[in-house]
């Protein structure tokens, strides 16, 4: 579970349910649209005369309710009855049922398959800290630097003014990262303990752990005052609000609460495609005259677009799918306006709020915005990427040309150093065939084909979407993450009566969408029974005791370098300085892990010294792995090297060399198994 990976499932929901409701106001204020049409047809509740979906049969003779001013006339036609009493007790319950119950089952869930993964519970605090890898470790460090700051304040202070993350640069991690999400948890953990602690009440249970195998007892502790366990579980509540929403939002398209159940069942049932990051994001398009709603809409987009640095992306595919609705005459061209208004100012209060980082500014999504004004149809593609390198170069940005190079090398032969390092690891290749496969068997490629062939000309968005996130996905695996999710909401929709009306009478559609849920019951919950078996328990003896060794044997301020994921926990359980990290996103950094991972290339001792010695590094941590490990063909490290150093081919890795020998160029002063820390000298002051 990670707060430094998040994702967004984001379209709108209609103003369901109805006043009167349990529901929380505030959040059916925000999540609130009307629809991509004006005239009623888009909308997938059955607007039948003298009848609502959640009132009995009218009188003949009842006088309707004039129409709410503001309201199209589709939906007011919605709106011109009062919901009885008996349909307000339903929706009631069965909204309050499933915003309860349903967070407390994923939280339940993920909780389960976390400490039946890594024994989380009875693991030492440092065990803890090593349980989270790579980016996770970076972002939670910044959490732990502001809980143990004196104050808040002064923590924030500290991120702010950032000395450790890349030596001896000082960053502000604010504009660099997003870490909004480890700040406000930070300010949270610090308030929890302040008030627990006025009070007297305990927050934790520590004991001691007897680990055996001659291993020393290390200090457990459990409870909400822990701050590695507070953490996680923010991120499994978050998990839990997420399920709430995909609720309420498959009952919002499908017209029907059973359409809720059935999108929160696909999701349970197909966990393991969508368990990359926790996903939620509350977004909606509404009527143009609806102020408040298109208000509601920027701050959504605000929280989705701070806390993860690919949000962007996201939004891009959601313009391109509106912007393309508009040009099919789905959308009204005033509507389409505010919506591009209120993306324009939540861009530009988020790049007020991350302290001008220019990455936001020269992504495809700003770029896409502006063209929009000015262009339509196929010219929109051209000039969006047109005026993104344009103002890429004005900037003098280069941090997401990563970016650019990796969609390239997915249609060409193009590759280098940077687009190898992200292709060769499996999460950034094309979708493995296993994974349609599972759809099949749970059968939500079955149904998602099937309504997007009935409501093509009806709900062109929804559709659009989909088929971007399902291109997303099939280019970079990684990215399914937000193709399974909104597979599981669109899946609701064979409970729509628009739809499947024809089907017959309401009785006899529930049949066949409770028939459908037992068939992929059948091979869902075979994939939740194969999650629940999984047992283990974390332990990394060999990172433990390069842990200790730093803790015991350096300087405070010693600098180190290594393999990116290394760096993160160095930097999280000892508080060194580091010279590089896992944020690969900025352009300075990925020409400094170059630097430093040509210790992995074919390049002389010499000349990978003086490049280790210009950094300021004073211990490398080399691990064999890194040297020999090969996914597939052209992917160890010495092979990516072989792309940007072809005069040294066919050499013996530096790497290979230094793990028998580390003499005449560096100093082994620690080994174990996995881990050998080399010494460097000093720079001399010519060559600083």
């Amino acid at each position: 579970a990670s707060l430094g990976s998040r994702g967004s499932v984001r379209q709108g929901l209609r103003s369901w349910p109805p006043p009167g409701t349990q529901c929380t106001r505030p959040l059916w204020r925000l999540l609130r649209v009307v629809g991509l049409r004006e005239d009623g047809p888009m909308s997938p509740l059955r607007a039948v005369p003298g009848r609502t979906p959640w009132t009995k049969a009218r009188p003949p003779d009842a006088r309707p309710r004039a129409p709410s001013p503001g309201l199209a006339p589709g939906r007011a036609a919605l709106l011109s009855a009062l919901p009885s009493y008996r349909s307000l007790t339903t929706v009631a319950f069965t909204c309050s049922y499933f915003t309860h119950i349903s967070p407390p089952a994923i939280r339940y869930h993920l909780t389960q398959l976390f400490e039946n993964d890594r024994h989380f519970s009875h693991l030492s605090n440092l065990e803890k800290e090593m349980a989270f890898r790579t980016e996770m470790g970076l972002y939670y460090s910044y959490y732990k630097t502001i809980i143990e700051a004196p104050s808040f304040l002064d923590g924030l202070h500290m991120v702010m003014n950032d000395r450790l993350t890349e030596h001896p640069l000082v960053i502000n991690t604010l504009k660099r990262f997003n870490l909004y999400p480890e700040v406000v948890l930070a300010s949270w953990y610090r308030m929890y303990t302040g008030v627990m602690g006025y009070f007297g009440i305990p927050t934790k249970m520590c004991w001691s752990i007897n680990r055996g195998e001659g291993l020393t007892p290390v200090d457990s502790c459990e409870g909400m005052g822990d701050p590695a366990y507070f953490y996680v579980a923010c991120v499994f509540l978050l998990n839990g609000m997420m399920m709430s929403i995909f609720f309420m939002y498959g009952s919002y398209l499908s017209g029907s609460r059973l359409g809720g159940v059935i999108t929160t069942l696909c999701f349970f049932f197909n966990h393991g495609e969508v368990s990359a990051v926790p996903l939620i994001s509350l977004s909606g398009y509404s009527n143009v005259g609806a102020l408040g709603t298109m208000v509601a809409l920027g701050i959504s987009n605000l929280c989705f677009m701070l806390p993860w640095q690919f949000a962007q992306f996201v939004l891009l595919t959601q313009v391109a799918s509106l912007f393309a609705s508009y040009i099919l005459g789905y959308l009204a061209a005033a509507k389409m306006q505010s919506i591009l208004v209120t993306h324009m100012i939540t861009l530009g209060v988020c790049f007020v709020l991350m302290f001008g980082n220019s990455m936001l500014l020269t992504s495809f999504y700003a770029s896409s915005l502006v063209s929009i004004w000015v262009m339509q149809g196929l010219a929109w593609v051209g000039s969006t990427v047109l005026l993104k390198f344009l103002l890429s170069t004005v900037l003098g940005a280069s941090d997401d040309a990563h970016i650019s190079g990796l969609i390239k090398s997915k249609f060409t032969s193009y590759k280098d150093f940077h687009t190898l390092m992200y292709t060769c690891a499996a999460e950034f290749d094309f979708m493995e065939l296993e994974t349609p496969v599972r759809y099949l068997k749970t059968l939500l490629l079955p149904i998602n084909v099937l309504v997007v062939a009935l409501i093509a000309g009806r709900m062109v968005y929804h559709s659009l979407q989909l088929v971007a996130f399902a291109v997303l996905a099939i280019l970079i695996m990684r990215l399914k993450l937000f193709l399974t999710p909104h597979m599981c909401i669109m899946a609701s929709l064979i409970c729509s009566r628009q739809l499947f009306g024809w089907i017959g009478e309401k009785f006899k559609q529930h049949t066949v969408v409770f028939a459908v849920l037992a068939i992929m019951a059948i091979q869902g919950m075979t994939n939740l029974q194969a999650q629940w078996a999984i047992i283990g328990e974390f332990s990394n003896l060999p990172q433990e005791e390069l842990l200790d060794w730093i803790q015991e044997n350096t300087r405070p301020n010693a600098v180190f370098a290594g393999a990116m994921p290394t760096m993160a926990s160095v930097k999280l359980s000892t508080g060194r300085p580091i010279v590089n990290h896992p944020h690969y996103e900025d352009a300075g950094l990925r020409e400094r892990t170059k630097l430093v991972y040509s210790m992995y290339s074919r390049m002389s001792g010499e000349t990978v010294k003086r490049n280790l010695m210009k950094l300021g590094v004073e211990f490398f941590i080399l691990e064999d792995s890194w040297c020999t490990r090969r996914t597939r063909p052209g992917c160890s490290m010495p092979e990516i090297w072989d792309i940007e150093d072809p005069q040294n081919v066919g050499k013996t890795p530096l790497c290979t060399h230094i793990s028998r020998n580390s003499r005449p160029h560096f100093t082994t002063v620690f080994s174990n198994d996995i881990y050998k820390v080399l010494k460097v000298p000093k720079a001399t002051k010519d060559l600083r």
